[in-house]
């Protein structure tokens, strides 16, 4: 999923307190003291990526936590989740319990951002989109209130839904109706479908949090077996992949523990006699989603991995063999730009993985509309270096998924956004970009739009017409300022919307 799982993400949580070495004894101004601070851990977070009051109320006294400025001993205890996620905070010496620099260093930091930041944030001018007529929404009669979607999985003949709320798993027709469900406790997340079974990602909590309550569940499609968790105890995890990535014969998993404040990227060895073995990548928060191949050709599968916390970016971790991966950053993004997830396409036809790239979690602080929000493709160069080919803005930006939806032998691009514009623009919450040659597009949506909140996204040939249908998830979330908006959705109760690809039925 990707983001609130997606998404449920939560950025600019590292921005000063990476480096706790003092800089040189002299002087020194608030803007290279920052530098010195952030830029060994990430992208240097300038002052113009955010309007100044949220810096000032939301983002710099979080950075004041994590170098250890707090106005009170009580605030701190705060801070510290209590329960088993409370010793993961301890060790990974999140919030530390003394000053990790001078106190006027600190203040001259504080200085540079509220006297450089804007007052707010010049947005893009676009063009409205078009009326979208290539699909024809549907509404399913079944109700879930409030809709909590986390998962979904169309596929020719029905789908799969993972819903939060109801903590159920369910499968439906192409008719759009119930088949049958099952109970996997809180977030299901992501899925793998073998013959027999499914293998479930389940978050364990909706709600931010660095508690060990997510799991694997292997969910049996038949009756007579039993679930049963395969792997347990996880920090929220959010997608899984699996590959034989030490060439045992064996499947080993790819697990994005996403967390809050913790968390970690790991490859979980499956063991001869049952089981799986952690080995870590990369032990920070913000692991969203991974992508198994072969990046650099030598036969081995690598892993790409998309990091949403502060030190966002793309992560390549090549196979040496035996169980070894070296980690290259293939992209380096700002730490709030809110990445909530990415899909593999090989967008210009050179024979080398593209991404297709969202950014738009606005979760962290009261929404703060930004121009950088939207869609990106990032090129390959042929090394697995990636650089910037293409930007379509889109508020809150949540998924895009290329693919030719028209025929026409180029690809579209279809997006859903979970931080619409809500006030001036909330059909903006979906766009079908239709691929006019040259990197153009033109965006199309539909006034139904705006019947649900949209987290997750996915598509198929639902009815084995020949052209890919879509399917959006939605999911009930507070809106600032409110609107009336979750009142509305939560009494429609309206898990997903289906958009029905007409392309074959209009054609003569």
């Amino acid at each position: 999923m990707k983001a609130l799982t997606a998404t449920f993400v939560f950025a600019l949580l590292f921005l000063i307190a990476c480096q706790p070495g003092k800089p040189p004894a002299q002087k020194q101004t608030g803007e290279l003291l920052a530098r010195l601070r952030c830029s060994g851990c990430h992208a240097f977070p300038e002052p113009e990526l955010l309007p100044r009051p949220t810096w000032e109320q939301h983002v710099l006294p979080r950075m004041g936590y994590m170098l250890g400025f707090y106005s009170s001993a009580q605030e701190r205890a705060a801070l510290l989740e209590q329960g088993p996620a409370e010793a993961y905070l301890k060790a990974a010496g999140v919030f530390p319990e003394q000053p990790q620099m001078d106190s006027t260093e600190w203040l001259r930091i504080q200085q540079f951002y509220l006297e450089n930041a804007p007052d707010s944030l010049r947005l893009p001018v676009q063009q409205p989109p078009a009326e979208l007529v290539q699909f024809e929404p549907e509404f399913p009669d079944a109700f879930l209130s409030p809709p909590s979607t986390t998962y979904i999985n169309l596929y020719r003949g029905g789908l799969y839904l993972g819903d939060a709320h109801s903590k159920g798993f369910y499968a439906f027709n192409e008719s759009l109706e119930v088949l049958q469900g099952a109970k996997v406790k809180e977030g299901a997340v992501s899925m793998t479908e073998r013959p027999g079974e499914m293998l479930i990602t389940v978050m364990g909590s909706f709600s931010p949090t660095d508690a060990p309550s997510g799991f694997l569940l292997e969910l049996p499609k038949t009756a007579g077996r039993q679930p049963r968790v395969l792997i347990d105890s996880l920090q929220r995890p959010v997608h899984t992949a699996f590959a034989d990535l030490n060439g045992d014969g064996r499947e080993d998993a790819v697990i994005c523990e996403f967390a809050k404040w913790t968390g970690r990227l790991a490859w979980w060895e499956a063991l001869p006699g049952g089981g799986y073995r952690p080995h870590r990548l990369r032990d920070e928060p913000g692991a969203t989603k991974t992508a198994v191949q072969d990046f650099n050709g030598d036969g081995l599968p690598d892993i790409l991995a998309l990091m949403a916390q502060g030190d966002e970016g793309f992560f390549l971790y090549l196979n040496e063999g035996n169980g070894q991966f070296a980690e290259a950053k293939a992209y380096e993004l700002p730490p709030s730009y809110g990445s909530s997830t990415f899909r593999l396409v090989d967008y210009n036809g050179d024979a080398y993985p593209d991404i297709i790239y969202t950014a738009g979690d606005n979760a962290d602080y009261p929404p703060v509309l930004k121009p950088y929000h939207g869609i990106r493709i990032l090129e390959n160069d042929g090394n697995n270096r990636f650089s910037e080919a293409f930007f379509y803005p889109m508020h809150g930006a949540y998924d895009a998924i290329p693919l030719d939806f028209d025929q026409d032998g180029d690809l579209d691009i279809a997006a859903i956004s979970f931080f619409p514009d809500f006030a001036r623009q909330p059909e903006h919450s979906f766009y079908y970009l239709e691929n006019q040659g040259n990197m153009q597009m033109r965006a199309h949506t539909f006034p139904q739009a705006t019947a649900g909140r949209w987290i997750v996204m996915d598509h198929g040939d639902l009815d084995g017409d020949g052209d890919e249908d879509l399917a959006l998830g939605a999911l009930a979330f507070e809106v600032i300022p409110d609107g009336g908006e979750i009142d509305r959705w939560v009494q429609n109760g309206i898990p997903f919307l289906l958009l029905r690809n007409k392309l074959v039925e209009q054609q003569p």
